[in-house]
């Protein structure tokens, strides 16, 4: 997704954190998480993005249970 394209890519954007001044801006997103050792919600499944945890351990236990 292209990063300057906020409105087209908030329409598709699967994060549920509607107060994130990231929302849209995938590249600020990603560099924003991957700096807190975090995965970006996009990467979850809709059911665990919904927990708001982004740490590597739960990405990797949720992906482990597809």
């Amino acid at each position: 997704m292209e990063c300057t394209n906020k409105q087209k890519n908030t329409e598709n954007c699967t994060c549920t954190y509607s107060p994130c001044s990231r929302k849209g801006m995938c590249c600020e997103c990603v560099r924003y998480h991957l700096s807190n050792n975090e995965i970006p919600g996009c990467f979850f499944n809709l059911e665990a993005e919904k927990t708001f945890n982004r740490s590597r351990e739960y990405y990797l236990s949720v992906s482990k249970n597809k």
